[in-house]
């Protein structure tokens, strides 16, 4: 049966994305001279402002404003014909210590409390929630193959505007991707969605010109094109005002792109900014990192794993895999190997993981999952997982 499924991603010079990365850069800075940093940090940003604002707990002293100024520096907003620079930019810094109700919560947990002394029962979750994980084989990164495309669409944006290939980019720039399927195989690219940001010197035939042949011509592999693929470039025809000047920014607003575009459900809480006590993003990483090593085992050829979690209580309350009928075992039978073989206790995946490092900047732009630098992005669970196959 024919069916379609479009993902969309965002350049680094997005507005919201360079929220994120601030939020990013604020929290390694803070892991880098204190691995117990409690941050959550989130920005907002318009025409040459930003607002800092959060909690953080922490012995580090950090120039905050220093960081963001640096981050949107790098990011390529450095003049003021842009409408937002990193050198005139208003920055304002609202930033207090964490409340000591969720630090009484996450210091302290129901299990400790109750007298339990495993050390990994020591750290509460830092709020309630429910956090989703998912993987997939249709491509060799395990995501789907719509997001994976309009990711490398958006980073090759910024790559040909920052090596000279194409200078007249500006930093802004979103991708989009529609693949059609026959039943779960992905068989051809329906459309292709490309909007950059440029100067006002290059015209329109241009660039639409040049983008299709050193962004799209680079990143969709041809045997996925035919003659009915749709190619939109720059739909609007100019696109001078963007950034923050052109649609006002904020910390958090892209979790569809983060996570699995569209392609698994989202538990709502985004992650830019947050230190791993926070189980929106430590155990949304843990879910990532389970699905994958169940489908890379053979166990199923898709898997989705939702996880959830009380303020102040170390253990997850609920646990459920969907492997969509694609699993070697029951769904229930693999959610029982995932209760036996992972421990979701915040301070067991921050161990596991390792997060306590500030590796966070790199996970704020073109996905926190897919790309094999990150830890949850292992799959040495795999030998492991294989031996409920026998």
């Amino acid at each position: 049966m024919k069916k379609f499924f479009t993902s969309e991603s965002v350049t680094a010079g997005h507005p919201d994305k360079i929220c994120d990365r601030v939020s990013d850069a604020i929290l390694d800075a803070y892991l880098r001279l204190d691995r117990n940093s409690r941050v959550a940090c989130e920005c907002c940003a318009t025409e040459n402002f930003m607002l800092i604002m959060g909690e953080i707990t922490s012995s580090a002293k950090v120039d905050v404003e220093k960081i963001a100024r640096e981050v949107i520096k790098k990011t390529g907003y450095n003049s003021d014909e842009l409408g937002f620079n990193a050198e005139t930019v208003q920055i304002i810094c609202k930033i207090n210590r964490q409340s000591s109700d969720i630090a009484l919560g996450v210091d302290n947990s129901v299990e400790t409390k109750a007298g339990n002394s495993d050390e990994y029962d020591k750290i509460g979750a830092g709020d309630q929630g429910l956090m989703f994980g998912y993987a997939t084989k249709e491509t060799e990164e395990y995501m789907p193959l719509a997001l994976t495309l309009s990711h490398k669409l958006c980073a090759k944006l910024q790559e040909v505007r920052e090596d000279g290939t194409l200078p007249y980019l500006r930093p802004d720039g979103k991708g989009q991707v529609t693949v059609e399927y026959e039943g779960s195989k992905p068989v051809r690219v329906e459309a292709v969605v490309l909007s950059s940001q440029h100067d006002d010197s290059v015209s329109t035939e241009k660039l639409r010109k040049d983008l299709k042949k050193h962004v799209i011509d680079k990143v969709i592999p041809e045997t996925l094109v035919d003659v009915n693929t749709k190619f939109y470039i720059n739909p609007t025809g100019r696109f001078e005002i963007g950034g923050p000047a052109g649609d006002s920014g904020l910390t958090g607003r892209k979790i569809i792109v983060d996570t699995y575009g569209g392609k698994c459900p989202h538990g709502g809480g985004s992650f830019s900014g947050k230190d791993p006590t926070k189980v929106d993003r430590s155990a949304t990483y843990m879910a990532r990192y389970i699905a994958k090593n169940i489908v890379a085992s053979g166990l199923a050829d898709e898997c989705q794993i939702q996880v959830s979690y009380a303020i102040g209580v170390a253990r997850p309350l609920s646990i459920a895999v969907n492997t969509f009928g694609t699993g070697k075992l029951s769904d229930n039978e693999i959610a029982d190997i995932v209760v036996k073989e992972f421990d979701l206790r915040p301070a067991a995946i921050i161990e596991k993981l390792d997060l306590k490092k500030p590796v966070y900047f790199d996970t704020a732009s073109y996905g926190h999952f897919g790309r094999e630098n990150f830890t949850w992005e292992k799959t040495d669970a795999v030998e492991t997982l294989k031996k409920y196959l026998r």
